[in-house]
């Protein structure tokens, strides 16, 4: 019986074809042009007039904080049920961040609770749309402009989706993908940085790119990174690319396939298929464990694996992490849905490749730790 990955792409487009171009031609650097295509297209699709291609989602979180200017001593708010990189691009920054805990439901920020959170020194608010659902963006937006702040944009999961008809990634002064394997869209490694305004697009360019001036190459006026994408995984992004609205059918299948499988197992919380402002489209598909259940989520995981079955649990609490416990950051925070929700939820095989037959097997190994 073989393994059931947690995650597995489908590279059966014109991935092949493009990249033996880019070695045919030579164009294998950031300096390719598949590079800008990949750019274009991609803003172009998620309704954004620049995009900026960098190496991956987490170095185009630190971007945007640094091309927003901040920096010590500023506030922002994001929420603690998230992947690292979001808390630790602010960290980084010298910033502090400031936690939400999260909806039991859709498992996205409490918007309730952000208003509570904002201080004199509030620079921006740090939307995570998690899973496969967006964040309510309406009360983010409105809290924006009421206060004068920044919304950073992290879109990473959310190729494809829409809030109210309106492209996730389109929201904010900077929005953020990731095209890691995992994702709708993946290059390996990589990521997109998406805005509106012309100077913080060039502002992330350059940030990008070493901080290199146009007539001095060489002579800097500032420090930046290399986070510069290459012209293979951009080729790799445009195969993809062509493909989006195919593979987020695909995850809406295995979606509502899963739910038909697994709805009827009491003990089991399964993801929420709407909201009054969008659709799942199941970027991955997680379960959390009702508190009846004698068992957490790590030891459903090893049961799981049993049967070879791969799984990934939730993200931990940004509060709960001892890197930043270390740091001092987040004293007598809790949240107490985020960590429940990490202690007792884990999502199962949702890649673009899974089949109908692994996910009935899944379906079966899930029902028999249950039993």
């Amino acid at each position: 019986m073989n393994p059931i990955p947690v995650n597995e792409p489908l590279l059966d487009g014109k991935e092949k074809k493009y990249l033996f171009e880019c070695i045919e031609t030579g164009w294998i650097s950031s300096e390719g042009p598949f590079v800008k295509q990949f750019e274009q297209q991609f803003a172009a699709h998620m309704g954004r007039k620049y995009g900026i291609a960098v190496c991956n989602g987490s170095v185009a979180l630190d971007a945007a904080v640094a091309a927003l200017g901040i920096g010590s001593g500023d506030e922002v708010i994001l929420p603690t049920f998230t992947i690292i990189s979001c808390a630790a691009a602010i960290v980084r920054a010298g910033a502090v961040p400031v936690v939400v805990d999260c909806d039991p439901h859709t498992w996205n920020m409490d918007v309730s609770q952000l208003e509570a959170k904002i201080t004199p020194r509030t620079k921006a608010i740090m939307v995570v749309h998690i899973y496969g659902l967006p964040v309510d963006m309406e009360p983010v937006l409105a809290l924006a402009e009421k206060y004068g702040l920044q919304i950073i944009e992290d879109a990473a999961e959310m190729h494809g989706q829409t809030y109210k008809g309106r492209p996730c990634g389109s929201f904010g002064a900077i929005s953020t993908f990731s095209f890691y394997p995992n994702k709708h869209v993946t290059t390996g490694e990589g990521g997109m940085l998406l805005t509106d305004d012309e100077k913080l697009a060039e502002r992330c360019s350059s940030l990008r790119n070493l901080c290199f001036q146009p007539q001095k190459r060489f002579v800097h006026e500032e420090l930046g990174w290399n986070f510069r994408m290459t012209n293979l995984q951009a080729a790799l992004g445009v195969a993809q690319l062509e493909r989006l609205d195919e593979f987020v059918a695909r995850k809406y299948h295995i979606g509502q396939r899963y739910t038909e499988l697994l709805s009827d197992i009491p003990g089991l919380q399964l993801p929420v298929p709407k909201t009054d402002y969008a659709e799942n489209i199941y970027w991955v598909y997680g379960l959390v464990l009702n508190d009846q259940v004698p068992f957490d989520a790590e030891e459903a995981m090893r049961r799981l694996a049993k049967y070879k079955i791969g799984t990934r649990p939730f993200f931990w609490c940004m509060h709960e992490q001892p890197v930043f416990q270390k740091m001092g950051l987040f004293d007598g925070v809790c949240c107490p849905v985020a960590e429940r929700i990490a202690r007792r939820g884990f999502y199962i095989p949702s890649g673009m490749a899974l089949t109908d037959e692994q996910m009935e097997r899944v379906a079966i190994a899930v029902r028999e730790i249950f039993s």
